[in-house]
């Protein structure tokens, strides 16, 4: 990008500048294993490098960068171990923030969530996959959102991680993104029918589905490696 960015508050600038990085690693500017170059990043966002280091300070608690010496920051690359324990906390809370929503979630609420299934439905129909993840992302997002669970908050960076950066290496694809449709389906009907105890069950099955083919892909990683 040529233009300078504009900040809106010096006071936020380190929030405003990790924010831009995740967008930009969530959009896939900056692939997993991509060198991210303090000088060029800082020049580009018209910045010094202290906020910027800081920045990939959070980033690198976020999961979404790491720092070694003598290699510099890199995106961190996709790991079928750690994308595991990731989805193992991705169950837990997947199945709270549909509980909560079943609980909280308005009318005008489901409505948007309705669309958003809509809409994923039309993506399946003229393939499309990044455009799916996106929506997917959205469907989640949405959920955690009407959930009004605080401490849900906390926790978006690993829905972002496992579902947008990392899982699409592994597990992308229209089959797959068809059945996670129809199981989205399941989720938001036990939402419209305010079943908490039904709606935490099938968003922790959907989860959990996407963790055991994960588990054989890893299965046979195992394999190949020892063969």
């Amino acid at each position: 990008m040529d233009q300078v960015l504009e900040w809106r508050s010096q006071s936020r600038l380190l929030d405003e500048v990790a924010q831009a990085l995740r967008e930009r690693i969530y959009a896939g500017v900056y692939a997993p294993g991509a060198t991210l170059r303090q000088e060029r990043i800082a020049a580009e966002f018209g910045i010094s490098r202290t906020p910027l280091r800081e920045a990939f300070r959070v980033l690198e608690r976020d999961g979404l960068v790491v720092n070694k010496p003598g290699s510099g920051v890199r995106v961190a690359t996709a790991d079928l171990p750690k994308l595991l324990d990731a989805y193992a906390v991705r169950e837990a809370m997947d199945g709270v923030a549909a509980r909560n929503a079943a609980e909280r979630a308005t009318p005008a609420e489901i409505e948007q969530l309705t669309k958003l299934v809509d809409l994923q439905k039309k993506l399946i129909t003229d393939w499309n996959p990044s455009a799916y993840s996106q929506s997917n992302v959205d469907f989640h997002l949405m959920i955690i959102s009407v959930a009004r669970n605080a401490s849900l908050a906390a926790l978006v960076p690993l829905l972002h991680l496992t579902s947008q950066v990392f899982a699409p290496a592994f597990a992308l694809s229209s089959e797959r993104a068809s059945a996670a449709v129809a199981e989205h389906v399941v989720i938001l009907d036990a939402i419209q029918k305010r079943n908490p105890d039904e709606a935490e069950r099938v968003a922790r099955a959907h989860i959990h589905a996407t963790a055991v083919r994960l588990k054989a892909q890893l299965a046979v990683q195992k394999k190949t490696t020892e063969a």
